[in-house]
Parts: structure tokens; sequence; C-alpha cells
């Protein structure tokens, strides 16, 4: 996959509204993104394995199948980044998409900027996933994570975090750029009986931000999406 300042970046749009197809064709023209279309399921599935887009963004509706099949169906030969872009906004849909493996969630309507905004997120996370993830240290702005050495810094000076926060953002930072879910989240650092606790999660996460964040009550590192789950930014 090129920088976003190389070649095109390649978007397969699977998504049987015209409507929308004719706002992304309008959308995308003058940016780094060269869109391609598939109006079903099964449409989209060849078009991820003949042409190997960088991005797919996928309604979660369509007239063959529904999106968490699609998900389900690439997830296992493919790791680009998926991204739902539905009308479908309730709650339970969009962990539903998460967990499946999606990587982000966009709800119709939706603002042009932010679209292109996350779709850039979600390029440059997986662009970054082998050196950022798979490597020791994780580096982000003020945040310096050295897994080797288990150590944390921010703004150049070590900070002290509990096993438990420590564990959590070695979670976070495991899927960087990318949406994860209350119950994944809590499953990974507290155990699967822990998975409905959301409570732990949010007394955490408050620690985290008071410890890394400029400000704990406007961050920029450790994101909410609200009633799904957390990002750490990239």
């Amino acid at each position: 996959m090129s920088e976003l300042s190389d070649l095109k970046i390649t978007v397969l749009a699977i998504e049987d509204d015209p409507a929308i197809l004719n706002l992304l064709r309008a959308a995308l023209e003058q940016t780094e993104f060269k869109l391609i279309e598939a109006t079903t399921a099964a449409e989209g599935i060849e078009a991820v394995t003949k042409k190997r887009p960088d991005l797919i963004l996928l309604d979660m509706s369509l007239p063959d199948t529904n999106g968490i099949n699609v998900i389900q169906s690439v997830r296992g030969w493919c790791s680009t980044p998926i991204m739902i872009v539905s009308g479908h906004g309730q709650e339970e849909i969009k962990v539903a998409a998460l967990e499946a493996g999606a990587d982000d969630y966009i709800t119709k309507p939706f603002g042009v900027s932010e679209l292109i905004a996350r779709m850039k997120v979600a390029v440059r996370h997986a662009v970054a996933l082998a050196s950022l993830n798979q490597g020791p240290v994780f580096e982000n702005g003020d945040l310096r994570l050295d897994r080797s050495a288990r150590e944390v810094s921010v703004r150049g000076e070590r900070i002290n975090l509990t096993p438990i926060e420590y564990k959590l953002l070695c979670s976070l930072a495991a899927h960087a750029g990318k949406v994860v879910t209350h119950r994944q989240l809590l499953t990974e650092v507290w155990g699967e009986e822990y998975s409905e606790e959301s409570q732990y999660l949010r007394v955490y996460i408050g620690y985290l931000r008071k410890k890394i964040e400029r400000q704990s009550d406007t961050p920029k590192i450790l994101l909410s999406e609200p009633r799904v789950g957390y990002r750490l930014a990239i």
C-alpha cells in the first residue's frame, strides 16, 4: 500500500444505494482515493479477491445478504480495513460489526469531511500496522510505549502505570487507530468472565487519561466511541 501522498489509494464501496455512490464519486474525485463500486455482496467479495483494494466501505443492508456476513467472509483471508457506512445506527449493530472484524463505523447521513478523515485514519493504521503494532515500541505524538522495557513515557517523561492500566494501554496500542469494543477490551484485559463489567473500563480509561492526556476532559489520544468502545489515535 502506498503512502497517502503517493499513488491513488483504492477504495471499494460495496453499496446498493445510487445516491450514496454518487456522493462518494463526487467526494473522492479530487482526493487521493480511487473508487471501485460493487452493488451486491457477491460482487463486493469478488472485487476484494481480484482487485485487492486498500480500503473497503461496506453497507450493512445489501440485496443478497447483510454486512456482517460479508465481513465474516472476507476476514478469514483478508486484513484490508473495513469501514461500515450504514443507516443502521443502533448500538448492537455497531458492536456486532466491529466484533465481526470491521475497523470503523460511520452512520448515514454523514459529513463528507468526517468520512474522508476516518478513511485516512483507517489507511494510516493499515500502513503503520507492522512497525507500530508488531514491533516493541509504539509511538504516537506525546505517547511512547516500549513493550520490551515495559516503560511508558509522555512528552519525554516516564510515567508509572498500574499493571491493569499498562495492560489496557497495550491492548489499545495493539489495535491503534481502530475502534475496540467494550467487550473486547474487557475480555483481553480482565478475562471473559468480566466481559459485561463496563464500569471497570470506564474507571481505568479515566485513570489512563489523567496520566497521558494534556487535558483528560478533552482527550486527544484515548478517544471514545459512545456506547461502543474506545480508539487509540494514530
